[in-house]
């Protein structure tokens, strides 16, 4: 039991660190910012920039990894991607409250 949920939280963060590199940083030496300048603004383009979109492809391999029957791979892949989604609504600066001081 302990292990499937090491392979759990692994997986939560391998989705994350995987989908955040390829939507919204632009990777050493460019290179995945060439890459989606490569793929260009249609289906495949737009896939790329949503985070919440590309976390469930991102998800999938790693849903099929932790599950052990189809029932837990689709839940799997779905949680690790919720989780994923999770960790970066708590950690992009776009949404943090703003700031107000006193003069």
């Amino acid at each position: 039991m302990a292990l499937i949920i090491f392979h759990f939280v692994i997986g939560i963060l391998a989705v994350w660190r995987i989908t955040h590199l390829i939507s919204k940083e632009d990777g050493p030496f460019n290179v995945v910012y060439n890459f989606r300048k490569q793929i260009g603004q249609g289906f495949w383009g737009h896939l790329l920039d949503c985070f919440y979109c590309l976390s469930i492809w991102i998800a999938i391999p790693f849903g099929v990894w932790v599950g052990n029957n189809i029932i837990e791979k689709i839940t799997c892949c779905v949680a690790l991607s919720g989780a994923a989604c999770i960790i970066e609504k708590l950690t992009d600066k776009k949404n943090e409250p703003p700031q107000y001081f006193e003069d």
